[in-house]
């Protein structure tokens, strides 16, 4: 060990022990104590421009109800829920949470000034339920709306060309329909009822009705604040300064605890959690957690998921010998095929040097999903939405519509298809065939990795093809994930696979990281 290293070790003990030390005089001395732990609408997945953003993100909360489920201090929980929590797979990441709280005997109250459907089923993993006087239970079901543009292109003279491998392959439908085709809807339909019924099935166990009860609220629409506690949705009404003589009643009732329980701000034990005691003299373990998402395409710099620097940033905990494993967080549509390729051989030679999990977010579909399925594990919550193991192309020829508009377009050319990219003219048949051969040998190559990558035979990965889209439940099914869970169950999967012991200290490396420096200069400077 150099100088330098051993410098930074003990620099980083200390800095965890001062943190603990302040965090732990935050809490009582001695005697129970509830907690209070804010939610923000919605809970975002990766950190943001602010280190101390860390406690707010879905990460972040999850380890804070995590902490709340293991201190024997802490008798409850009061959430509160500043809107809609985000999609419904972060949303099943949280309700997990909570019941886990509560497995483990603790309380857990929520106030929220309105909720919807999906808020309702966070929500409804509590004891009590509040909302106040003049809130809404918004609790009217799920519709999943697509947009055709076919007719609108018509009209503007403006042609797609768009050419698809895999029958369920849907993207370029918008361009190309005027409806949805029937393959679209089937497997839409699918996706929304299975949505609906982890809703419905996860309202009607928190609230202790049946399905058809929950069904039933659900078909009756909107509901007041009085209607929704005369119902059964919520407990009662409360504005938000009558909480904590509410808490005493509720704490009373649990654990015979007189008066208003004493109210600590979550942050403390997030801190407490994620600055685990360890020795100076060796640093624990650490764990990467790389956080990827948006659109995936080639390049240096952008907005979503960009090759180059996450090929880089793979490269580089590859070689970090203090990294023991990493957990992949995806929550990508997908995009460049190239760039997916490039990725899914960056995790392969990571996964040849270290555990890799990866975590599927919202959803990792199409090359979100080709990145996942280079990890030695990947999970996936029951809701998210994942495979579409498909290729699609093409262009919009813009020739009528310049025509229309008075627009000239002209041009000189050496090579008998130069022009085939030109938004002047459609595909000739011969090109429409080449960009099909490329999209066919695209698909094969998909197909190969998912297989290799998976372990599975082609041809079970072409049964679950075709551009399919599955939840992460049916997905599952097929072989395209390994187990249902969220971001501490794919952390719970790289311990075990890294050979780190559950009670074992380690840290938590987040990337890409955020630079305090940095951020003060974009707050002030743009």
């Amino acid at each position: 060990m150099t100088p330098h290293d051993a410098a930074r070790r003990i620099g980083g003990g200390a800095a965890r022990w001062l943190r603990r030390t302040v965090a732990r005089r935050a809490l009582p001395r001695s005697g129970p104590f509830w907690v209070s732990l804010e939610l923000p609408a919605p809970v975002q997945d990766a950190p943001g421009r602010f280190p101390g953003e860390r406690a707010q993100t879905l990460f972040g909360v999850l380890q804070t109800l995590e902490a709340i489920a293991e201190e024997p201090r802490a008798h409850g929980a009061l959430i509160v829920l500043r809107g809609a929590p985000g999609g419904l797979a972060s949303a099943q990441s949280l309700r997990r949470a909570l019941d886990a709280v509560r497995a483990r005997g603790k309380a857990i109250a929520v106030w929220a000034e309105s909720l919807d459907l999906v808020s309702l089923y966070v929500a409804s993993g509590a004891d009590r339920i509040w909302i106040p006087e003049t809130g809404r239970v918004f609790a009217v079901g799920l519709r999943a709306d697509a947009f055709y543009l076919r007719d609108l292109l018509d009209r503007i003279d403006v042609r797609p060309d768009v050419v698809r491998i895999g029958t369920h392959k849907s993207a370029g439908e918008m361009f190309t329909n005027q409806r949805m085709s029937d393959e679209q809807r089937e497997q839409l339909d699918a996706i929304v009822s299975e949505h609906f019924d982890a809703l419905v099935e996860g309202i009607a166990a928190g609230r202790s009705r049946s399905a058809a009860q929950v069904r039933e609220w659900i078909d009756r629409g909107r509901y007041t604040a009085a209607d929704a506690r005369d119902a059964g949705l919520v407990d009662a009404c409360a504005y938000r300064d009558e909480i904590e003589d509410r808490l005493g009643e509720l704490a009373s009732r649990r654990a015979a605890e007189p008066g208003r329980p004493e109210l600590v701000d979550a942050r403390a034990l997030w801190v407490l959690h994620t600055n685990a005691r360890s020795s100076l003299r060796a640093a624990p373990p650490r764990i990467a957690v790389l956080f990827t998402s948006g659109a995936i395409s080639r390049g240096e710099h952008g907005r979503g998921i960009v090759s180059r620097s996450a090929e880089e940033m793979l490269a580089a905990l590859a070689q970090d010998p203090r990294v023991r494993g990493v957990v992949l967080r995806i929550d990508s549509p997908g995009g460049d095929a190239l760039a997916s390729d490039l990725l899914w051989r960056a995790v392969r030679e990571l996964r040849r040097e270290k555990p890799v999990v990866a975590s599927v977010g919202e959803i990792a579909a199409s090359g979100g999903y080709y990145i996942a399925s280079a990890a030695d594990c990947v999970i996936a919550e029951r809701s998210s939405l994942t495979g579409s193991i498909g290729v699609i192309g093409g262009k919009l020829d813009l020739s009528g519509l310049f025509a229309r508009i008075g627009v000239g377009l002209d041009g000189v050319e050496r090579g008998a298809h130069a022009g085939m990219h030109s938004a002047a003219r459609g595909f000739t048949d011969e090109e429409r065939d080449l960009v099909r051969d490329e999209m066919r040998a695209l698909y094969d190559v998909f197909v190969a990795r998912v297989a290799e990558g998976r372990g599975l035979a082609a041809a079970a990965v072409e049964r679950a093809a075709q551009g399919r889209v599955f939840t992460g439940g049916r997905a599952l099914a097929f072989g395209l994930v390994d187990a249902l869970g969220g971001p501490l169950e794919a952390l719970a999967e790289v311990r075990r696979r890294a050979g780190l012991r559950r009670a074992e200290p380690v840290l938590l490396d987040l990337h890409p990281r955020v630079s305090a420096l940095r951020a003060l200069s974009r707050r002030f400077l743009g």
